[in-house]
């Protein structure tokens, strides 16, 4: 609720601003204008949303495919992490405004690549949650299946990827809002032929429309949102029905 009044004020502010301080609408349109614009566009924005939310959750499913295996491998030699674990992190260190030329280029102007770029953005968050949540395991709980004569995989799969979901699962929701901004940048270097936000982002900005601009990137915003609380609920759910635990591990 408070989220809510605190938005709506924002507006008020926002629209009282461009009315008292008679700023033009090329530079600075009025939350009216650009609710105008959304709504005309709203048929254009749908398409567009569609797309990149298909592309996003494409490259995402891709980054929780890769990282998950990849943290059970490190999570399994201490050696092969300290190897390669750097280079993980190396994805987070790279610009996305370097990535993406390079995989475009690389693979075509195509879906695959803008789906591409997004797995590569969002890949490292889920490699390091969940890298910490399967070494992150009590030592009793680790002696007692020792006792038992556990074999390594039994002790992975029964013991480490049950306790290290709350870590999976919060990194699969950082990495949802990464996922959305990889899709939109890939879509801006694909360029204004691909049907989706990032393309329409281009095309707003080279017509000088800023209400229709403010209302595409808007929308992006919201996709972003929708995405990260989508996995939130998503992961509530399934952790406290299945294992009786939260997001935060508890």
């Amino acid at each position: 609720m408070r989220e809510i009044l605190v938005f709506v004020l924002l507006v008020v502010v926002w629209q009282l601003t461009v009315w008292l301080g008679s700023i033009h609408p090329v530079l600075f349109p009025g939350p009216a204008a650009v609710a105008t614009a959304a709504w005309k566009l709203r048929l254009d924005l749908l398409e567009a949303t569609f797309r990149t939310a298909l592309a996003a959750f494409t490259g995402l499913s891709i980054s929780v495919i890769v990282g998950t295996l990849s943290a059970f491998v490190f999570s399994q030699s201490t050696l092969i992490r300290r190897a390669l674990y750097p280079y993980a992190v190396l994805l987070q260190t790279i610009p996305i405004i370097a990535i993406a030329p390079i995989v475009i280029v690389s693979f075509g102007r195509g879906f695959f690549s803008i789906a591409l770029v997004s797995s590569v953005i969002s890949l490292f968050p889920i490699i390091t949650n969940t890298t910490t949540g399967l070494l992150q395991i009590d030592p009793n709980l680790l002696d007692l299946f020792r006792l038992n004569g556990a074999t390594r995989l039994q002790t992975l799969l029964k013991l480490r990827v049950p306790c290290s979901l709350p870590f999976l699962f919060s990194g699969i929701r950082i990495a949802s809002g990464s996922a959305i901004v990889g899709a939109i940048v890939g879509e801006f270097f694909v360029g204004s032929g691909q049907p989706g936000l990032g393309a329409m982002i281009q095309r707003k900005s080279a017509s000088l429309d800023m209400a229709e601009l403010y209302a595409t990137v808007f929308t992006s915003t919201a996709l972003g949102t929708l995405a990260f609380a989508a996995v939130s609920l998503l992961g509530e759910s399934l952790l406290r029905r299945r294992f009786g635990m939260s997001l935060g591990g508890r």
